[in-house]
This record gives structure tokens, C-alpha cells and sequence, in this order.
């Protein structure tokens, strides 16, 4: 075992620690949706996302269409493959093609946040080490929210569901408060959210969300626009 795997781990143990107690919320309401244990195992151990995968489930359990479920993936998504292209360029020369695949299953918003603050060139052992502690952080608090959505009561799991969304509300929160742009974003997208729900209820959440975030992200980009000098920094 190469010591760049070792330090890999290493780093990935609190992106660990931080999965394990989201992926527990996840769990439960992957249950609750009406999914097995094992298939909510398999969802987390096939996605690393979170937002995709409380997407997902939204869209699985109201039945919706593959399409929907595409659509929304993609777009809620697509900003790792921004931050791929941004990890490529600090890649060591042993990132080969094939190494380049592999770790791109594993790029999440905390493991590229923490190897873009690394000094030197990200290394495969790095990354796998880094990827694995964090797979099993998110995969193991999977399952033990799923088993225990399946035994503890109603009352219970229903408190403890609202785990993965103060992840959201954590995430969204401090730069709201920094930047009007993400507060006008996030406050466009709520605003339009709850007039799908309320009003055009023949809408799918599946293209709610996707509407939803395609006109806030727009709007947000047209009344906040950056400045070349800021853009370049």
C-alpha cells in the first residue's frame, strides 16, 4: 500500500464521517419511498450524489418517466463534470486515461474540495484512497438508515428524514448570505417550486425541478452578472 493511497484516506476520513450521518437520512427515505434496503445500498454505491439521489427518488416514487429522470440527473449533476475538467489540470502524469475514468466516479463537491487545496500533483493512490473512505462513509450510512427506516417507528424516521435536507440548508445558507446572487437563485427557485406545487400541479416534480433550476440559474446569471476581471481571478 503506496503512502499517497495512506494519505488519501487519511483525507477522506472526515468527508467520511460527514456521509456517513447525510447517507443515514438517505436511507430512510429511500425506504420510506418504498425501496428495499439492498436498492438503496445500490443507489448510493452506483451514484455518489446526493442531490441527484434525492432527485431521483422524488421522481421514482411519484412515477415518473426514464426521460424525467435523465433530465433531472443531468441537471443537477453536470457541475461535477466542471470540476473534473477543473482536477485535470492538476493531475500528476501517472493520471493515465484509464486512471482518469476510475476517479472520475468518485469526484463529489467535498473530495474535489479537498484536492484542489492540495500543493502538489494529485496521484491515482490519492484519489483511490480518498475515493474508497468516502464510498464507505456514504454506502455504510446508507444502509444503516435504510435498516433502521425499516424497524424504528414512523415518528422517529420521519424526524430523523429531515437529516438530508439541513445538509441542503447547510450548503445553501453561507454563501446566501455572502453573495445576492445564490440568495436571489435560491430564492427564484423556491418561489417557482411552490407555485409547480400549488398552482401547476399537472407539472411532474421531475420538470418542476428541472424548470425550476434552469430559470433561477439563468435569472440569478442575468441580474448578477460577473465581471471579466473578477471572472478571470
Amino acid at each position: 500500500m503506496s503512502l499517497n493511497f495512506v494519505k488519501g484516506m487519511s483525507h477522506g476520513i472526515p468527508i467520511c464521517l460527514g456521509y456517513l450521518s447525510v447517507s443515514f437520512g438517505f436511507g430512510i427515505l429511500a425506504v420510506r419511498s418504498g425501496l428495499s434496503v439492498f436498492q438503496s445500498a445500490a443507489i448510493s454505491a452506483t451514484n455518489l450524489t446526493s442531490a441527484g439521489q434525492l432527485g431521483g427518488i422524488d421522481i421514482i416514487k411519484a412515477g415518473g418517466t426514464l426521460l424525467e429522470m435523465a433530465l433531472v440527473q443531468l441537471t443537477i449533476n453536470i457541475r461535477y463534470s466542471l470540476m473534473a475538467l477543473s482536477l485535470s489540470q492538476r493531475l500528476d502524469k501517472s493520471f493515465t486515461f484509464p486512471h482518469r475514468l476510475a476517479a472520475s466516479y468518485g469526484i463529489t463537491d467535498e473530495i474535489f474540495a479537498v484536492c484542489s487545496a492540495q500543493k502538489e500533483r494529485i496521484t491515482p493512490p490519492y484519489m483511490y484512497g480518498m475515493i474508497l473512505v468516502a464510498f464507505l462513509g456514504w454506502v455504510c450510512g446508507t444502509i444503516m438508515g435504510a435498516a433502521a427506516g425499516s424497524l424504528l417507528p414512523e415518528a422517529v424516521t420521519n424526524a430523523m428524514g429531515i437529516v438530508l435536507y439541513g445538509m441542503f440548508l447547510a450548503i445553501i445558507v453561507p454563501p446566501a448570505k455572502k453573495q445576492k446572487s445564490v440568495l436571489a437563485a435560491v430564492g427564484i427557485a423556491a418561489a417557482i417550486s411552490i407555485f409547480f406545487h400549488y398552482v401547476l400541479t399537472m407539472v411532474s416534480g421531475g420538470f418542476a425541478v428541472i424548470i425550476s433550476a434552469v430559470i433561477a440559474s439563468a435569472a440569478a446569471a442575468a441580474l448578477f452578472p460577473v465581471a471579466d476581471e473578477e471572472a478571470e481571478q
